[in-house]
């Protein structure tokens, strides 16, 4: 009968420190995971700032500095396939490169659905073809038709991305929405759908927007993250780039506990607490009436964000 491969643990290879990134502080070596955020918040334009970043060398947002450069594979479900170039054409002229010179490479196919067979094969043809370092997917939602919500669902499609990546040892970036009022929640609860994509993720990046100010957040498996990053859009008439500013994002007044969704009420009235909350404080906490807060927080273990002890209901992430 076959068995599994297995080795001693003192034999496992070892990985030296510089060679742990792929953006040294921003994305890890052959890491899978999201760049996240509200509508608006450039996410799309940070993702093409990584691609240029890994296929020139040079620092992505002016600040993180690639540790290992190579040939970039992208799929941008969202924009005309022009409108790509000129986007990468600026951030090229930006940073003074010839997008002509970069080993840098678009699939053009009109769609491609993660959640159909024939279309995970094409992909990972492609993948094994070009031999990228670095795949970049944008956006998720354009990526299936399967329901977010329901982790049965999720679980197959990111299983694929992770299998993508051992296999080919490519790092692979994905670009997804965040829920609706999701202001006050941590970046990686923050994501739409499932749980299932925070808890996949070895390196996240989070864009939120406070009236003109934008900011970033960074959260990894295996790093310390970053969080306060000001991001700045620069442009002149031939050039666009995103620059990480020298100065902390500016302190934001936090979004009245009235404007939150109740489900981003309760998991941040969770959240705060160290200790089980019982069902009347949480009522009385997030002013939610008791069968809709029965219903939230049964959503909310089944997305496995929070858990019922002998106390009450306690959050499964740790209190900031």
């Amino acid at each position: 009968m076959d068995t599994l491969p297995v080795m001693p643990a003192h034999e496992l290879t070892r990985r030296e420190p510089e060679h742990r990134w792929l953006i040294e502080g921003l994305w890890g070596a052959d890491a899978v995971g999201t760049i996240g955020g509200e509508p608006k918040c450039c996410k799309s334009f940070l993702a093409l700032g990584m691609a240029v970043s890994v296929a020139s060398g040079r620092p992505c947002l002016e600040r993180f500095v690639p540790k290992r450069t190579g040939r970039v594979l992208l799929f941008v479900a969202e924009d005309a396939l022009h409108v790509v170039r000129e986007r990468l054409a600026a951030i090229c002229a930006h940073f003074r490169l010839d997008l002509i010179d970069l080993d840098l490479w678009v699939i053009t196919a009109p769609a491609i659905r993660l959640d159909v067979e024939e279309d995970r094969r094409r992909l990972a043809r492609t993948v094994a073809d070009l031999k990228p370092v670095l795949l970049i997917l944008d956006p998720f939602v354009r990526l299936h038709r399967i329901d977010e919500n329901v982790s049965a669902a999720v679980v197959p499609l990111l299983a694929f991305l992770r299998e993508i990546q051992r296999r080919y040892a490519c790092a692979v970036a994905l670009v997804h929405h965040a829920r609706k009022g999701a202001g006050k929640v941590r970046a990686g609860q923050a994501l739409r759908g499932s749980s299932e994509f925070h808890a996949w993720s070895d390196s996240s990046l989070f864009l939120r927007r406070r009236g003109d100010q934008l900011h970033m957040s960074v959260e990894h498996r295996a790093h310390p993250s970053l969080s306060g990053i000001a991001l700045n859009l620069h442009t002149t008439s031939s050039a666009m780039a995103l620059v990480a500013s020298d100065q902390p994002a500016e302190a934001t007044d936090p979004i009245p506990p009235q404007q939150a969704s109740p489900r981003d009420r309760v998991l941040q009235a969770l959240a705060e607490m160290d200790h089980p909350l019982h069902i009347r404080d949480l009522r009385s906490r997030c002013r939610i009436r008791t069968a809709t807060l029965c219903s939230i927080l049964d959503e909310l273990k089944a997305d496995e964000l929070v858990t019922k002890t002998g106390g009450g209901w306690l959050s499964c992430q740790p209190p900031p």
